[in-house]
């Protein structure tokens, strides 16, 4: 027979946004339960950048000086390069925040990070290995979900059940709800090379005719991705290992042998870009956040500021309904109206980008690349660096902790 398991909130997905809200809804004293598929939380290249706005709320928490003992590198500003020309686009040093740069850091730490946090207070749990396949709905209404652990089925009944489980959620599936897909027209390649004592500090974006490079700083090594055309990476893996070294080779400007330590494929993860929302969030006992409710773009690496934000709103709005057994749609609905504008501006933003930009850069086969002029202002005019930092490190509509601490004795 299934496990039963009945709870106050289930959480589908244990990645920033789920664990995020399960930490602040356990500290309100809500019993939750979090759900994530895998054993633990080490995956490579999900996005590890902690922005100002997030790192505002670890403040708020009174975590901020225990989380900035964790091993991060500090960004404060951020470059491009096109063609022969490098020019900094973004200065986070203005930001009205605690931390005016942007934390890179392993996402497993960051949830290693929020799970020990939530521990510590009674009514948190955590199953991990515990695969979400189906909702448990009954008269119109979702009542739970059902699960697959390593110890078998399991049957999980909920006043509540959120859909934090990313992009390709099985809850959003499941539901029926409805998506409006806005497009991508590139995918990522994702690897990493080894940082040498003399390479610079700087994490920035090389623009070259046809392609799109990144290399960010993460101290011991590189973390490095390859903008490719939508579809391009069967193409490319079919041209060989050797021409894609080559290729990166001559990207990294390194000069010397650093893209041989690619030896295999499966050292080269592919992101499959996508930029969607749901038309509605929610249904009677379900709420979707984060990628679940909008996949995000890559562009300013923004999705993970966007998760953490939906999850402190949700908070901040159903604690209360939640503690009082009073939730209703209309509570639900709330979280939709407070995280529907930034979503629908940050990902018009992303498609402004992917359009104007990155789709002009990719289709272009030969020639050098000059800076356009407007972007040429960030060099005229400095202060104008503030307007992206501001985009990318706070957002729109930055959310702030109201939950309280229900172990706090103050």
């Amino acid at each position: 027979m299934a496990e039963q398991v009945s709870i106050t909130c289930c959480i589908a997905g244990g990645g920033p946004a789920g664990m995020m809200l399960g930490f602040l809804l356990a500290r309100a004293g809500i019993d939750v339960l979090v759900l994530e598929k895998h054993r633990d939380f080490l995956r490579d290249f999900r996005g590890d950048t902690i922005h100002p706005s997030t790192l505002d709320v670890i403040d708020e928490l009174e975590l901020l000086p225990e989380f900035l003992r964790l091993p991060h590198q500090e960004v404060a500003e951020l470059a491009v390069r096109i063609g022969d020309e490098t020019m900094t686009i973004a200065d986070f040093r203005h930001l009205p925040t605690r931390c005016k740069f942007i934390a890179l850091m392993p996402q497993w730490d960051f949830l290693n990070f929020l799970a020990k946090q939530a521990a510590r207070h009674p009514a948190f749990k955590l199953r991990m290995s515990a695969e979400v396949t189906d909702l448990v709905v009954e008269n119109g209404r979702i009542v739970g979900l059902r699960a697959m652990t390593e110890q078998g089925s399991l049957a999980v009944r909920a006043a509540l059940v959120i859909a934090a489980d990313g992009r390709n959620s099985i809850v959003r599936q499941k539901s029926g709800l409805p998506i409006e897909e806005l497009g991508a027209p590139m995918d990522v390649l994702w690897f990493a090379l080894s940082r040498h004592p003399g390479d610079s500090s700087a994490t920035a974006g090389r623009f070259d005719a046809g392609q799109i490079f990144v290399l960010i700083n993460r101290g011991d090594h590189w973390q490095c991705g390859l903008v490719i055309p939508k579809g391009a990476y069967a193409p490319i893996k079919g041209a060989g290992l050797p021409a894609f070294r080559a290729r990166v080779a001559a990207l990294t400007s390194f000069g010397d042998n650093r893209a041989d330590e690619l030896k295999d494929w499966d050292q080269i993860k592919l992101l499959m870009v996508r930029v969607d929302r749901l038309t509605e969030w929610s249904k009677p006992g379900l709420l979707c956040i984060g990628d679940a409710a909008h996949a995000m773009s890559p562009v300013g690496g923004v999705g993970i500021n966007l998760a953490i934000q939906d999850a402190v709103a949700a908070a901040n709005l159903l604690a209360r309904p939640l503690a009082r057994g009073e939730l209703s749609t209309d509570h639900l609905r709330r979280v939709q109206q407070r995280r529907m504008f930034p979503t629908r501006v940050t990902q018009r933003l992303q498609v402004l980008m992917q359009e104007r930009i990155i789709t002009n850069v990719l289709r272009r086969r030969s020639g050098k690349l000059t800076v356009p002029f407007m972007l040429r202002l960030f060099s005229y005019v400095p202060a104008l660096r503030r307007i992206p930092a501001r985009l990318i490190g706070v957002g729109i509509r930055p959310e702030h902790v109201k939950t309280p601490d229900r172990t706090d004795p103050r």
